[in-house]
C-alpha cells in the first residue's frame, strides 16, 4: 500500500491505497469535494460535518437505488433465463438435425 495526499474541501487527507486502486480513490475524492461544494452553494450549512453528512447520506441514497435497479435487472435476467434456454435448445435441435441431413447426403 503506498500513501496519497489529497484535499477534500480544502481539508488535506493522506489516505492508504493500493496502487491499482488509486485512479477509482483520487475520482471518489473529486466526486466527494464536489458534493460537498454543491452542498455548500445551496444551503447555509456552516459546519463541515453536517456537509459531510449530508453528502454521505446522499451518496448512499444513490448506491441504494443503484443496487435496487441491479437487483431488479437480475430477477428479470433469471426470470428470461428458462425461456432463453428452451429457445437455445431448439436452436440447437434444428442445427443438429440439419447436421444429420446434410451427413446423409454425402
Amino acid at each position: 500500500m503506498k500513501q496519497i495526499d489529497v484535499k477534500i474541501f480544502d481539508r488535506s487527507y493522506t489516505l492508504a491505497v493500493d496502487e491499482k486502486d488509486q485512479p477509482r480513490l483520487l475520482e471518489a475524492v473529486e466526486m466527494v469535494d464536489a458534493r460537498m461544494r454543491e452542498i455548500k452553494g445551496v444551503g447555509k450549512l456552516g459546519s463541515i460535518d453536517r456537509i459531510a453528512v449530508l453528502a454521505a447520506l446522499q451518496f448512499a441514497n444513490e448506491i441504494l437505488g443503484i443496487r435496487e435497479e441491479a437487483a431488479n435487472a437480475r430477477a428479470e435476467a433469471i426470470a428470461a433465463a428458462p425461456e432463453s434456454l428452451a429457445r437455445i435448445r431448439r436452436m440447437n435441435d434444428a442445427l443438429e438435425a440439419e447436421i444429420r441431413r446434410q451427413e446423409s447426403l454425402f
